[in-house]
């Protein structure tokens, strides 16, 4: 397959804590595990964790190495956007909220304009934007 709008994406980034992850990602956003593996403790073997909406083309993978645990370095500007395409509903800010995430205001003022920020128990960032996809 070439490299075009068609191939898949996978975004991967360490985790401190998979478990924390799983509950901002799934139980807060509402993606699917789509894969989950865990580390039997062997160097190099790291337990990881998938997760998405089963029809996209791209999907989250988080790692935790046990043996040597990478220490997450997020950036202001490493952002996951979801481009909702109306208004960011109060109650799913408030649901990631209770899943441990923290609504920041963003580095860029544009995603406060045209959308809602929260932090991962990771330090990521993940923007909800009002926008969609063809009006950025």
């Amino acid at each position: 397959m070439p490299a075009d709008a068609a191939a898949h994406i996978r975004m991967a980034r360490p985790s401190r804590d998979l478990r924390a992850a799983e509950r901002f990602w799934v139980s807060g956003l509402g993606l699917d595990v789509l894969y989950r593996h865990t580390s039997d403790g062997t160097p190099g073997r790291s337990s990881l964790l998938m997760v998405g909406w089963p029809d996209a083309g791209w999907h989250l993978e988080l790692v935790h190495d046990p043996a040597a645990p990478l220490e997450p370095r997020p950036t202001a500007e490493d952002l996951l956007v979801v481009y909702l395409g109306e208004e960011v509903p109060e109650s799913l800010v408030e649901r990631l909220e209770r899943h441990g995430g923290t609504r920041v205001p963003a580095h860029n003022p544009y995603w406060d304009t045209w959308g809602v920020t929260v932090r991962d128990p990771d330090g990521y960032l993940l923007v909800l934007s009002t926008r969609t996809w063809s009006n950025t």
